[in-house]
């Protein structure tokens, strides 16, 4: 079955890669973030917490464009007594309000998962206050915060109302 042309916008847009974000890229980090902390989707971050976290993210970006979209991966060992391994907590996911539906969200997440993987990370944690729509389609469930990493769940602020979504890997 042939596949429908794409359309006129996307035939000439350079198609965005995923990489490993590093120090210098905290401040388009912070800026890319800043709608959604303003939207209070996100939590603020310092810009000197991005530049510490930075190992910790994966970002798309356009060739030799801006950055697009990121999303953080930390990873916490498991505690005593607790079995399947370290666990991987996703966090501040956004995407460019003008790339958002253009699969860059999707991007990211499938080398999130990816990065999981050969990490061999038991379970995958995130906390979302919107839908968390992207995470459905990719096997994400609603959790219990007793299930996800302590510390984690110690530091969400309850009066953002988030829902913890999981999936094991």
């Amino acid at each position: 079955m042939p596949r429908p042309a794409p359309p006129p916008h996307a035939r000439f847009a350079p198609a965005p890669s995923v990489r490993s974000a590093h120090e210098g890229d905290a401040a388009a980090l912070a800026e890319l973030s800043r709608p959604f902390v303003l939207s209070g989707a996100l939590r603020e971050r310092p810009l000197p917490l991005y530049a510490a976290r930075a190992a910790e993210f994966l970002v798309s970006a356009a060739p030799e464009g801006p950055l697009e979209g990121c999303v953080g991966l930390r990873v916490y060992p498991a505690g005593p007594g607790e079995g399947g391994g370290p666990a991987g907590v996703l966090y501040n996911f956004c995407v460019a309000g003008h790339r958002q539906g253009h699969g860059v969200g999707a991007g990211l997440l499938r080398a999130a998962l990816a990065m999981a993987h050969a990490r061999s990370l038991g379970a995958l944690f995130t906390a979302t206050t919107g839908g968390g729509g992207l995470f459905l389609r990719y096997g994400f469930t609603p959790a219990a915060a007793g299930l996800a990493p302590p510390s984690w769940v110690e530091s969400l602020d309850p009066r953002r109302n988030a829902r913890i979504l999981a999936r094991s890997l």
